[in-house]
């Protein structure tokens, strides 16, 4: 369904309230009274019981309503709602918002059968549970919040009532506005992914907030909350950090991956700016509403307490801020202009008995350095200055600033004291104040970390994997022999068969059955390597050390003999339930200098695979140097990864140790997350110890663990599309095909990926002026890599692009792109083929692909526009089947659409 129809819970030209109550205090009086106050004649009532509110008559049915109401607000006993849903679908309502509790959840409650009841009514649901939702811009306040919200341009979106009604009070407090306020409770039908899709396109909203408890639709979560972070900041706070009484996890990495910690990796990769408390998520708020996007990351700080100023700068660098240098510049104007005991650094201390025009002095000249992007200035009460009229000054030489300089820099203000009259001030001229050091950074840091942010949801990675295709056979078939057999964790060696496929780097693994097997297979081992090491073989003991298992430095065949003894002996008196199959032998690497690491894939029940990377060997648990994200995985984001540990910074080399390869590491992580986005089946992956030095980086013990079915689905969109668990979905390989053009040119058609950005200067270049207006209905002046990264990074959950290539020569052919809406109704397409390539059958072939992507990926139709005069493309649309007729407001331009059901009906090779 349409986010059109999410308009009705915004904007109703008419809401009906089942459940209004005359009862002062009760949750239908006070819903009832919220809703007049801003609908007026608009709002209709329903009560059995009859009576009136502030004039308006309780009606006796739903039935009795005059109109059919737009939304339909229900706060009824929970045994009503599933029938009040049902009437007021029958009278034509569009949407509801159930505040009722008490529903449940799952087959045969309550909540699902409402939900059933509206959706075959066409209708969406907010609620149940919920305090329901505020929209100040249309004046609609269907809940029970103890005021109105002022309109502004922050949204928030909380799972908790309570969140929301804290933040309304902060706001009125603190003269901050919303374009809507909504309370999704249960979320049995809107949830997050729907409310993000809204606001991102909502042209009055500038900044959104969230309040998280659970997520449970992920793949619908992180495309929506993505595409968000894309157009503006959303900052979330999320609940529940130290979940008590954890399960244990059957393997380091699973141990390793604990929930908050998947949480924070999603709402990473998302592009999301996490904040711990209320305290930060208010301080974000006010930085967010107020400021527009900071230039840079450089930081100066002017105060008139040295103390309070060294605490900003603690903080400061505590997330990871950056103090600025002051330019020669900078510093002669201050040394004029301050007392001789000033700091003579930055931060700039201009003494305590600082008089506003003081404060004006300092901020002009750290305004005025080019190498300052924000400013916190901070005020301690003394008896010798005024608050207030420090405030002024500080206001003022904004103001000017403002007045001569065209880039723009942030300036937060923090006024310590509690001086109402001063955070007037600065509320009137629109600057944020926030009461602490501590708030004050938080807040400018929710700026600069929303730039990072953004810089890397756009950063293009290196194509290091060019030319690499894993042996997916190869893989495959260790993993069907494993399931073939009964078992969840693959043996020594096909995990080595399933590493060797992905280019996954890893020594040998040699089973042996018993010591004379064990004794016979070292000696082939040790003509190659100066010593062996022996390890228990079970499929029911995860952590070999733990029983013996393991046995290092053996050098002869007989030690190994003797060894392997000694293992069985041990694994079976501390572990007489498991089933022993031998030992595994592997040659045993010395290094000396090397870094013990650890990486693997652990399975989330909401997020599904989990790339873990951090600090390996025994400890890892205690050591707990970990890093997650969500996979799949480009170098740049296994960079970043990777950058994330302590142990990181070993990695760069110290004193007589060289530094270790992140290129190479990271290629590798890039290669596992290939592997568990290939493979489905695969549940958990623990790579412990890898071995990383200047001169290798192997993996030294592996298991890997398999399910033989994919279920549970992680999403509920299109679940039959791509892999079922991932969270993010990744590159479609399937839809990799090689065309042959009239010529006889033979050309690769693949989906589009981020690293294809270099071969778009290339290609527009032997593109017309023509062809290149036709394409974007302008003159492209700049075709820099912003502009660029926004035609290659595609979220493949919502869109799509083909790129045509000729690998010969490297070069780019061509490209086809769908981007569908949230609700997968329809998707609009878009098309450019070389100048010099006309003719020659390409963009027939783009097209075609592209409809029979639409077909299976379950849209309904494609949209395009067409300038007029190009007649090609039109009559290609046309030869398709597509309907074209005249924009209303732009007769130039032909909007063309694509019935895709009746096209495949009259061309069933498109389906």
């Amino acid at each position: 369904m349409s986010l059109d129809a999410l308009e009705a819970f915004f904007r109703p030209s008419r809401v009906a309230l089942v459940g209004a109550s005359t009862q002062a205090g009760s949750v239908g009086n006070i819903v009832a009274r919220n809703l007049i106050a801003g609908y007026g004649d608009r709002v209709m009532l329903v009560n059995p019981r009859g009576g009136d509110i502030d004039g308006a008559p309780l009606l006796a049915s739903i039935e009795a309503l005059p109109a059919a109401p737009d939304l339909g607000v229900i706060a009824v006993p929970a045994a009503g709602v599933v029938d009040a849903v049902e009437r007021l679908g029958a009278r034509g309502a569009k949407a509801l918002v159930i505040i009722s509790a008490g529903l449940g959840q799952g087959p045969g409650s309550l909540g699902q059968q409402a939900i059933d009841a509206a959706l075959a009514r066409g209708m969406r649901v907010i609620g149940p549970n919920c305090i329901g939702v505020l929209a100040p811009g249309s004046g609609l306040n269907a809940s029970f919040a103890q005021r109105m919200a002022r309109k502004g341009d922050l949204a928030l979106i909380s799972q908790s009532g309570a969140i929301l009604t804290s933040v309304l009070d902060w706001a009125e407090k603190n003269e901050i506005g919303f374009s809507g306020l909504v309370s999704i409770g249960d979320a049995i039908d809107v949830g997050f992914a729907e409310m993000l899709d809204y606001y991102a396109l909502d042209h009055n909203t500038r900044a959104i907030l969230l309040y998280v408890e659970a997520v449970r639709d992920a793949r619908a979560f992180m495309s929506a909350a993505r595409a968000a972070a894309r157009t503006k900041p959303v900052v979330v706070i999320k609940s529940g950090r130290h979940t008590a009484g954890a399960k244990a996890a059957a393997s380091h990495t699973g141990a390793l991956a604990g929930v908050d910690a998947v949480y924070d990796a999603a709402f990473r990769r998302a592009g999301l700016l996490r904040v711990e408390d209320l305290g930060q998520l208010f301080a974000a708020a006010e930085t967010l509403s107020l400021v527009p996007r900071v230039p840079g990351k450089r930081v100066a700080v002017v105060t008139n307490g040295g103390g309070v100023g060294v605490l900003a700068v603690d903080r400061l660098v505590d997330l990871g801020g950056t103090l600025a240098q002051f330019a020669p510049e900078t510093m002669a104007a201050l040394e004029a202009a301050m007392p001789p005991t000033w700091s003579k650094a930055n931060p700039v201390d201009i003494v305590g008995d600082a008089p506003p025009a003081r404060y004006g002095a300092a901020l002009d000249a750290v305004l005025a350095d080019p190498g300052v992007d924000a400013v916190v200035v901070m005020n301690c009460p003394t008896a010798l200055a005024s608050s207030r009229d420090c405030a002024s000054a500080v206001v003022d030489s904004i103001r000017q600033y403002k007045r001569t300089h065209f880039r723009g820099k942030a300036v937060i203000a923090c006024w310590l004291g509690n001086d109402p009259a001063a955070e007037a001030i600065f509320t009137e001229a629109k600057i944020p104040v926030l009461g602490t050091p501590n708030r004050a950074i938080e807040g400018l840091m929710q700026l600069i970390r929303y730039a990072d942010a953004q810089e890397t949801l756009t950063a293009t990675p290196p194509d290091l994997l060019a030319g690499f295709t894993p042996d997916r056979a190869r893989a495959r078939a260790a993993i069907d022999k494993a399931i073939g057999d009964g078992r969840s964790w693959l043996t020594a060696t096909e995990v080595s068969e399933v590493l060797a496929a992905y280019d996954v780097q890893a020594v040998p693994a040699v089973p042996a059955l018993d010591p004379a097997d064990a004794e016979a297979k070292a000696r082939d081992l040790l003509a190659t390597y100066r010593a062996v090491v022996a390890k228990i073989a079970s499929p029911d003991i995860v952590h070999k050390s733990d029983v013996g298992g393991v046995e290092l430095e053996l050098t002869s065949p007989e030690a190994v003999a003797t060894a392997t003894a000694r293992i069985l002996e041990r694994a079976r008196a501390a572990r007489p339930d498991a089933r022993i199959e031998g030992v595994t032998l592997h040659p045993m690497i010395v290094a000396p200098k090397a870094v013990e690491l650890i990486a693997g894939v652990a399975d989330d029940p909401v997020f599904g695979p989990i790339l873990v990377f951090g600090r390996g060997g025994t400890a890892v648990e205690v050591i707990n140097d970990k890093a997650l994200a969500l996979p799949p995985l480009d170098v740049n984001l296994a960079l970043d990864l990777i950058g994330r540990t302590r142990v990181s910074r070993q990695l760069a080399g110290y004193r007589d140790r060289k530094p270790v390869d992140r290129e190479k590491l990271a290629l590798g992580l890039v290669k596992l997350s290939q592997l568990v986005a290939e493979e489905p089946r695969i549940r958990e992956i623990d790579l412990n110890p890898i071995i990383a030095d200047h001169e290798r980086i192997v993996t030294v013990d592996a298991r890997i663990s398999v399910r033989a079915d994919t279920a549970p689905e992680i999403h509920r969109v299109v679940p039959s599309v791509g892999h079922p668990r991932l969270a993010i979905r990744p590159y479609p390989s399937e839809w990799e095909q090689r065309l042959v053009l009239r010529d006889g040119t033979e050309i690769l058609v693949r989906p589009l990926k981020p690293e294809d950005e270099r071969l778009y200067p290339a290609f527009f270049a032997r593109m017309s002026d023509d062809d290149m207006r036709l394409r974007f209905f302008a003159r492209v002046r700049e075709l820099g890599h912003a502009f660029i990264a926004r035609l290659t990074q595609i979220d493949y959950a919502r869109a799509m692009a083909f790129i045509a290539i000729d690998p010969a020569r490297d070069e780019m052919l061509g490209a086809v792109r769908l981007h569908g809406d949230a609700a997968r109704d329809h998707g609009e397409y878009a098309i450019a083929v070389r100048s010099d390539l006309k003719g020659m059958g390409l963009g027939w072939e783009l097209m075609r692909l592209i409809v029979r992507f639409a077909r299976r990926e379950g849209y309904a139709e494609i949209r395009g526009e067409v300038l007029r005069e190009n007649t090609t493309m039109l009559d290609m649309c046309a030869s398709l089947g597509f309907e074209a007729h005249p924009e209303t407001e732009s007769p130039e331009i032909m909007a063309v659409r694509l019935d895709l059901a009746a096209a495949v009906a009259a061309d069933p090779t498109l389906g």
